[in-house]
């Protein structure tokens, strides 16, 4: 029982809930629902969902930094660093990630205070009196969304994980809690959270004063995208033709909600602009950061820039910057005006590598500090449109899924793909329609933590190795490409949760 105290007070203490946001960063009292007591107003349930936000603002679980679990696995950056931070993040680019990985850990308890906090929501939310009950109905679809969204990157990072949907308020209960649950099982808690968000009074989309908080087309489209994983990696329960239905009909259903027409009638250069986060009608759901806020600001723009470069911020960059794989580089086509947004040569003698340029803020509003206004982006139409692309193609639509691909090439003032079939070097790299929608999915979005998650869909286990291992090292950095492995499809169950009970806590294959 000792074993599982400390594991407890670092749950049960999520119940001090923080405020997030751009409409709803501040409160009066950040610490609005202390732990030990119970919601008793939807102002104390407001702030209870705030807090959920906040959890998820966290860079150890999916803010603005928390790349390093998601694009730093992909082949499309890394870093040449492997000492830093003890070398522990160099680790999850290397394939040579091991249990006591503290990086690691504190991404699996961010992931998991997440759930807690919105657990606390969950559990509590029907004792409290509401004059509407729409408003009931809005929180508690916020709160079951975001904990269907930690999930959802628990299950595809780890496989089977724990199962906690009730507020542990006990070392015995936290206990009771503490073994691996299938995968199945924790998709269809995904699938059940999602349909609540969905059937609630969420609004189709967020107000500007509600931009940073979910949407009904933000569950939609999510709930299209677990289904489409599910086909992808053949979860039991329903055939993978089925789980892509269910996909198309989710995702349709989010795209025929959009404000605006055909996507080229967005640039592509404005969905990231700082002045327009708030209104661009390609976005859907994004954390939101307060620019010219020391504490509350985007630190994405100058984190990215490298020495000698002012693209993206006013702020002086002392490093190199977030570097990208060459491999990404040599993927843009030819005269793709994406490549010269989103990543850019540092000719500097130290540096001499490609950098993330796609998110700048240079205004004087950031200044010389370069407390810039980004938001991250979590979900936006572009993406929703490739993943339609992408299950119309798995389900033989090809018509539908070429039309699809199209919008997103032309909107870049690329060929369509009808077109760049008559290029010989597109097909040889490209000879599959669907690995041409995994190019675009690569390119379109680059380095907004989408990648690894799309090579999971895309290949088999084996089939991955070989992805991995087929490529060219030089274009790859120092990270070792041949460590890759069929241990590296999850992550290992960090190691002091594996101590926990080694037998219902098992560790992943090859990790031992």
């Amino acid at each position: 029982m000792k074993k599982y105290i400390a594991i407890f007070f670092a749950i049960i203490s999520t119940a001090a809930l923080f405020s997030c946001g751009e409409d709803f960063l501040d409160l009066s009292d950040p610490n609005a629902v202390p732990a030990g007591e119970y919601m008793k107003a939807p102002s104390d349930v407001e702030a209870a969902v705030n807090g959920i936000y906040a959890a998820i603002r966290s860079n150890s679980a999916l803010g603005e930094s928390s790349g390093v679990y998601i694009d730093e696995r992909s082949d499309d950056m890394g870093r040449n660093d492997n000492q830093s931070s003890a070398g522990e993040p160099f680790q999850f680019n290397d394939f040579s990630l091991i249990p006591s990985n503290t990086f690691l850990k504190n991404h699996w308890s961010a992931l998991y205070t997440i759930i807690s906090r919105a657990n606390y929501v969950i559990n509590n939310i029907e004792i409290v009196t509401y004059s509407d009950e729409n408003l009931r109905s809005n929180h508690l679809a916020q709160a079951t969304y975001l904990r269907a969204l930690a999930y959802y990157h628990l299950v595809r990072k780890w496989g089977a994980v724990p199962l906690v949907i009730r507020e542990v308020k006990t070392p015995d209960e936290l206990e009771e809690v503490t073994f691996r649950e299938a995968e199945a099982n924790i998709y269809a808690q995904i699938i059940a959270d999602l349909e609540v968000a969905i059937a609630s009074s969420l609004p189709d989309h967020q107000p500007v004063s509600g931009k940073g908080k979910v949407s009904k087309v933000a569950a939609l489209a999510l709930l299209g995208e677990v289904y489409l994983t599910m086909g992808s990696n053949q979860i039991p329960g329903k055939s993978p033709s089925e789980f892509f239905t269910l996909a198309k009909k989710n995702l349709e259903e989010a795209y025929s909600k959009r404000t605006f027409g055909d996507l080229k009638e967005i640039s592509y250069e404005s969905v990231f602009d700082v002045d327009q986060k708030s209104t661009n009608p390609e976005l859907i759901f994004q954390i939101v950061y307060r620019q010219g806020d020391q504490d509350l600001s985007s630190a994405v723009a100058r984190n990215n820039q490298a020495l000698g470069e002012t693209i993206n911020s006013q702020r002086p960059a002392t490093g190199s910057g977030t570097r990208v794989n060459l491999d990404l580089v040599n993927e843009y086509e030819s005269n793709d005006p994406r490549k010269t947004f989103s990543v850019n040569y540092a000719e500097d003698s130290r540096v001499q590598e490609y950098f993330i340029s796609k998110f700048r803020d240079v205004s004087d509003a950031a200044g010389v500090n370069g407390f810039g206004g980004n938001d991250h982006i979590m979900m936006r139409y572009a993406d929703v449109i490739l993943l339609l692309a992408e299950v119309n193609e798995r389900l033989g639509n090809t018509a539908e899924a070429i039309a699809l691909l199209n919008q997103v090439r032309e909107r870049a003032g690329l060929p369509l793909y009808e077109q760049a079939l008559q290029n010989p070097d597109y097909v040889s790299r490209y000879p599959s329609l669907k690995l041409a929608i995994l190019h675009e999915r690569r390119v379109e979005l680059a380095f907004e933590q989408k990648r690894w998650y799309d090579l999971l869909r895309a290949f088999t286990i084996p089939e991955l190795v070989q992805f991995f291992k087929s490529k060219d090292q030089s274009a790859y950095g120092i990270a070792n490409l041949q460590n890759f492995s069929e241990k590296d499809r999850f992550y290992p169950i960090p190691f002091d949760e594996y101590q926990l009970d080694p037998e219902r806590m098992y560790q992943n294959p090859g990790y031992n």
